[in-house]
This record gives C-alpha cells, sequence and structure tokens, in this order.
C-alpha cells in the first residue's frame, strides 16, 4: 500500500534544522515494515540525514557550506533574486531533495545519532513544502 502526505513546514531561518519530529508527528502511525520516502520542492533547500546530538554540528554544516559555496561570485549570472539564491541553489543539488528512510517496527529506522534535516539556504526562504510517500 502506498500513503501520500503534503507537509507545509513553518519558514526556519537560513542553516540546518532537525524537523525529524515535526515530520513524524504530520504523518501519523507507520506500517510494520516499508519505507519513507521525503521530497522537497524547492530548489533553494535541501534534506540530508545528519547528527541529531550536538547542536553544534548544525553551525559546522552552515559555516562549510558557506565557505565551499561563496555569495557575490563575480561569475554568477543567476542574481536578480539575491545573492543568496544562486548559492542557495548549488547548495541545493550538492545536498539532494529527498531522503528515504526504512520504517521497522511501526518506526523510523534510523541510527541513534541520526536525525532529519532541513537545509535551508535561502536568508528569508519561507515556508517549504514536502511531499512524503510511505511504502508499505
Amino acid at each position: 500500500m502506498i500513503q501520500q502526505h503534503e507537509i507545509s513546514l513553518p519558514p526556519f531561518p537560513r542553516g540546518f534544522h532537525i524537523i525529524t519530529r515535526h515530520v513524524e508527528n504530520e504523518i501519523g502511525e507507520l506500517p510494520e515494515k516499508g519505507m519513507l520516502h521525503i521530497f522537497i520542492k524547492h530548489t533553494s533547500a535541501g534534506l540530508a540525514i545528519n547528527e541529531n546530538a550536538d547542536p553544534s554540528v548544525l553551525n559546522d554544516f552552515e559555516s562549510s557550506f558557506n565557505h565551499i559555496v561563496r555569495e557575490n561570485e563575480p561569475f554568477y549570472t543567476h542574481t536578480m533574486e539575491g545573492s543568496d539564491d544562486m548559492p542557495a541553489h548549488i547548495k541545493s543539488a550538492l545536498v539532494g531533495s529527498s531522503i528515504t528512510i526504512p520504517i521497522t517496527n511501526h518506526r523510523l529506522n534510523l541510527g541513534t545519532w541520526q536525525g532529519i534535516y532541513l537545509c535551508e539556504f535561502r536568508n528569508r526562504g519561507g515556508s517549504r513544502k514536502l511531499t512524503v510517500t510511505v511504502y508499505s
């Protein structure tokens, strides 16, 4: 069986944010086993799975991505939407727009230290929409 939900996340500031509980609360009861696929419907934000215990990891991700993909590069031609827009598209392509998580015993089968990240790459990205598909 396949179930699909659309989740609207509230606006988050630029940076990396753990949204595991938000997703779990929105999708309701999970099957005994299966797969959960999450797709973000935006080109300037991404999804990832990573460290969920130490908040300094979130800051280090933001600092590292800003170092790797800088704003105001003279070779950018897509600049009409602000200096953070083109870097946001590049960062989004690096991170990706979807993740898949196994479901075991009615729970997301994440590792002990893993959480779902919203990677917000715009200064004011606004609300973000996720399509969540449960395969059982």
